[in-house]
């Protein structure tokens, strides 16, 4: 009859997602105090840990499972040596654990817990029981989350124990458990918190940015797909498409209504807002239609038929959505080369970015759009009309995803012309211009994702026929670019914050 042993925390799904089953599948179940008494309670048959060793629990709980007789029993293999050896001791092999820590990380998150506090919730026991049962996978099963309760009961219940690739997955996670609790630990007694990462390789890319480089495309999760997306059609993705695919789905997914984004390395060259992206695709594709070619398209609303048959025949190297009607499945499997992402519904966004330099890595906090509370000040005589302001607010947005320094041009919803990526910040308004059409940019609105140090760009920008601008602010000659704007009628808008891309 084989054995489990209980020793939680957290009692989430404990008693009817894993121990009432177990005891209808015929196991016998250990637990520590909390645990058997909860169990107890239940009405499921427990034997307490100090019972079946024979030796109490002290000082205060502390120590209750740091025995021979509950160690030997998840180290010993399944030879003649070891079951001898646990013989002589009126031990029995344990099968499987169940454990999960006390609440360090969540006790020192407070912020207000002291050292004592802290150092009282130090694990000792629970770390050696899941350590000792991860290095006896080959015969051990070790569960250190209510979350694979169910897939654990499920193959007990049909095959009559875990598989190797289970257990072996199951330890692999404890390890990691555990090593993220010794960080946390390491963290807070040193004083400082230190980068500690965790990536699988996903998939080995043919090349790099160029074919001489290689490349390998490293995931949170050894199951995770690119961008956590899944890739429906089309060839593997290239080192530069999952670039693209990034720059393009961050961008698209920044706004609220359904939006369209076109990238070709790494620049949006055409972003629209509408009421359907059937409706967008054309605006953001007017943008720029030359970059468009060989470009990826991201959108924030499932991709339909009706935005699929709008691409004709551009060529297009990747799409990404949050899901793809059947319709447009059908319409985009002609196109056998294009690959399509399906992401995931949101899990948030990334607690940070990380960038490799030369001996060592930049750490940010991600730039997730104006904070709470910023103000918008028209620093201009003319005002904003209503419809420059919507054209202003959807330019400052799109604005925030080129790479600096930053101009784009917009009517509306859509961007009219995109000029970034230059030292020279003059350099970009000539370059949205020239993207738009010169003719198409009179009563035009302009964003800039940092302040002009001189009034050059409201000039170049006046002669263009620009009637609105919104920008930081924030030069010591804004004054001077005020009166640019006044002297040619132009309404000019800071918002106190920086959008920089590099």
């Amino acid at each position: 009859m084989p054995i489990a042993l209980f020793s939680v925390s957290d009692k989430t799904g404990l008693v009817d997602g894993l121990a009432r089953p177990l005891h209808e599948l015929g196991w016998r179940i250990l637990a520590s105090g909390g645990t058997a008494n909860v169990l107890r309670e239940a009405g499921i048959p427990v034997k307490e840990v100090a019972d079946y060793t024979g030796s109490p629990e002290i000082l205060g709980g502390r120590v209750k499972t740091l025995h021979p007789g509950i160690h030997g029993g998840l180290l010993a293999r399944n030879t003649p040596e070891d079951k001898a050896d646990l013989k002589k001791i009126k031990a029995e092999m344990i099968d499987l654990i169940a454990v999960n820590l006390y609440p360090f990380q969540q006790t020192v998150a407070r912020g207000d817990a002291t050292l004592e506090a802290a150092v009282e919730n130090i694990d000792i026991g629970g770390v050696t029981l899941l350590r000792a049962a991860a290095k006896n996978f080959a015969r051990v099963t070790v569960l250190t989350t209510p979350d694979d309760y169910p897939k654990v009961v499920a193959e007990l219940g049909s095959q009559g124990c875990t598989s190797l690739e289970t257990r072996r997955a199951l330890a692999w996670a404890a390890f990691k458990h555990t090593a993220q609790y010794d960080r946390a630990i390491t963290d807070f007694l040193n004083g400082e918190v230190s980068l500690n990462l965790s990536l699988y390789p996903v998939h080995t890319l043919r090349y790099g940015e160029n074919p001489h480089q290689s490349a390998t495309l490293y995931g949170f999760r050894p199951d995770a797909g690119p961008l956590g997306g899944k890739v429906l059609q089309g060839k593997a993705l290239s080192y530069n498409n999952i670039l693209d695919l990034d720059a393009a789905w961050k961008t698209a997914s920044s706004f609220d209504r359904p939006t369209v984004c076109i990238v070709k390395h790494l620049s949006p060259c055409g972003v629209a807002s509408a009421e359907t992206l059937a409706g967008a695709y054309p605006l953001a594709l007017a943008s720029d239609p030359a970059s468009a070619f060989g470009g990826v398209i991201a959108v924030n609303r499932a991709f339909d038929g009706r935005v699929a048959k709008a691409l004709g025949g551009l060529f297009v190297e990747c799409i990404v959505a949050p899901g793809f009607t059947n319709e447009a499945l059908a319409v985009l499997a002609k196109k056998q080369n294009l690959r399509l992402v399906a992401m995931p519904a949101a899990d948030g966004a990334a607690l940070h970015e990380l960038r490799s330099v030369t001996g060592g890595v930049l750490r940010q906090s991600p730039d997730l759009g104006d904070p709470d509370g910023t103000e918008l000040t028209v620093v201009t005589e003319r005002h904003p009309t209503e419809e420059e302001c919507t054209s202003l607010a959807f330019a400052w947005k799109a604005c925030q995803h080129v790479k600096s320094n930053a101009i784009v041009f917009a009517r509306g919803e859509a961007t009219l012309g995109i000029g970034g990526g230059q030292p020279n910040r003059v350099d970009c308004v000539h370059i949205a211009a020239r993207r738009a059409g010169e003719a198409n940019v009179p009563g035009a609105v302009m964003a800039s994702d940092a302040f002009f140090p001189f009034p050059d760009s409201v000039e170049a920008a006046a002669a263009y026929g620009i009637a609105a601008i919104i920008q930081p602010g924030g030069s010591v000659r804004d004054q001077e670019s005020i009166e640019a704007a006044n002297r040619h009628n132009i309404a000019m808008v800071f918002t106190g914050v920086r959008h920089f891309r590099h």
